[in-house]
């Protein structure tokens, strides 16, 4: 009988230790776990307790995001204005699927919780007031996402506006976007509802296609490729052939230009400027083929190719095969000189290559967010601009814009043409693997001689031309409207 309840007695002192192991594990060092699950309930009351900033347009008015309280269990309840107009930028703040966008990047300032904002957290505490996040004052200018977005309309695609001088993004939008306010729903089933709605969109709008989606740029590469020519000693008068199409070597195939033209009337030779002027892919396949691989690669990688750039959101930075790709494949040597095979980017990356051009050959980063200000309204964090390079010398910038003029003028892009303003800028029609239709793109700047604006434009699918788009007819008219809106003339 003893040894019975001697069993017991160890069996039940196991247990116990076994227990208190296991409370103690829960409380101190599993603790932070628990408390920092997105699961756990009380988190989330204590997440829709704090007032969380707003998200500003750059004029510190105009609201993209804001918090209102609602009296009910949760608190706060999170609001978009604009809609789909921001849907891209601000991202979303959900109960159930979490958050994205500046919502998720700046969460540490909007929650309150950034060590910035330790002094304000104090006072309200003291003064018993709710928990304060800080306002997120952005680069965007509401005046041009209206026109970007106005001028794509329902044409799938994306446009990017930047200030070249700062690397300020102006404006960013994609088609199709979303509106967040139904992810931010307190009712569950809304906020389901939403995003089955948003992830069985085929556009796929949680993605945007500015900045996280890549295609083949077309002849907008040109302008690296006549970067590398330049930056290796030709100039703009440099003479090329100009045969009606170019013998590709390794191969029996043929490179040809945009409808089979003979560039420039059958000449039997031509300028680079020209080239570049009436974007004629034989002779630009030529200047691949003569700069070799490691130049062409080299000077993408030095606009950003290749090369992880830091922004505000998530960003697919542009792609070219290693320069070793191309030893034993020179017609992809021919065609990657052209924007064409492996060479993807997406309106962002050519908005950074146009905006190097402008800047004298100076790449700034591109910028989002200008400012961090508290609830009092002091601001306790600035984000000023950065260098990430200089990818070309500024005589290269000088006659590359001069090339570029000449584009609009008399060239590809004379739909970009304003009045009284000289535009620089370069069309692309690029093929690709979906609907057999060309993507259309421009990438412009303006004024020519002091740019404040650059800009980015994709069309999927030749938008609504179909398989008669080019970048002039299809994407240069929506970058002429938000070079005009950004210069105020109408």
């Amino acid at each position: 009988m003893d040894k019975q309840v001697r069993r017991l007695g160890i069996a039940l002192l196991l247990l116990f230790v076994l227990l208190f192991a296991q409370v103690n594990f829960l409380q101190v060092v599993d603790a932070h776990k628990l408390a920092n699950d997105p699961a756990n309930h009380r988190l989330i009351l204590e997440q829709y307790a704090v007032d969380r900033g707003a998200i500003l347009a750059r004029d510190g008015q105009t609201v993209l995001a804001k918090s209102v309280k609602t009296g009910g269990r949760y608190v706060y309840l999170r609001q978009y204005p604009g809609g789909a107009l921001y849907g891209q930028i601000t991202g979303y703040f959900s109960l159930i699927y979490g958050s994205a966008g500046l919502e998720h990047t700046y969460n540490d300032f909007l929650a309150g919780t950034a060590p910035e904002l330790i002094p304000q957290s104090l006072t309200d505490q003291i003064l018993g007031r709710p928990k304060r996040g800080a306002d997120v004052v952005t680069t965007i200018d509401p005046l041009l996402q209206r026109t970007a977005t106005r001028a794509l309309g329902n044409l799938p695609g994306a446009v990017v506006a930047m200030d070249p001088r700062t690397g300020e993004v102006l404006a960013m939008v994609s088609h199709p976007s979303f509106d967040p306010n139904p992810l931010a729903s307190h009712d569950t089933a809304v906020q389901q509802a939403a995003w089955k709605r948003i992830t069985t969109n085929p556009g796929k709008p949680l993605l945007s296609k500015a900045i996280q989606q890549l295609y083949p740029p077309g002849s907008t590469f040109k302008m690296v490729t006549a970067s590398a020519a330049l930056e290796g000693g030709a100039t703009p008068q440099t003479l090329y052939p100009n045969p009606p199409f170019l013998d590709l070597p390794q191969t029996n195939n043929t490179l040809k230009n945009f409808g089979n033209e003979h560039c420039a009337g059958g000449v039997p030779q031509i300028s680079l400027d020209v080239a570049l002027t009436v974007s004629c892919n034989v002779v630009f396949g030529r200047v691949g083929l003569d700069l070799g691989a490691e130049a062409l690669v080299n000077q993408a990688q030095a606009y950003g190719f290749d090369t992880q750039i830091p922004f505000d959101l998530p960003f697919a930075e542009g792609k070219i095969p290693p320069a070793d790709t191309f030893k034993d494949n020179l017609p992809l040597l021919a065609y990657s000189a052209i924007g064409q095979a492996s060479v993807v980017a997406n309106p962002m990356q050519m908005a950074l290559v146009g905006s190097a051009i402008a800047n004298g050959g100076v790449e700034m980063a591109p910028r989002l967010v200008t400012s961090i200000r508290d609830a009092s309204g002091r601001t306790v964090k600035t984000f000023g601009p950065k260098e990430l390079g200089q990818p070309i010398s500024s005589q290269t910038a000088a006659e590359l814009t001069a090339m570029m003029v000449n584009v609009v003028d008399h060239g590809t892009g004379t739909p970009a043409q304003i009045p009284g303003v000289q535009v620089a800028g370069k069309t692309g029609t690029a093929q690709h693997g979906g609907s057999g239709n060309p993507h259309a793109w421009f990438v412009a700047f303006a004024p020519a001689a002091h740019p404040t604006i650059a800009v980015a434009v994709v069309v999927l699918d030749g938008g609504n031309l179909g398989s008669d788009a080019t970048g002039g007819h299809v994407a240069a008219p929506i970058a002429k409207a938000v070079i005009q809106a950004a210069l105020r003339r109408g």
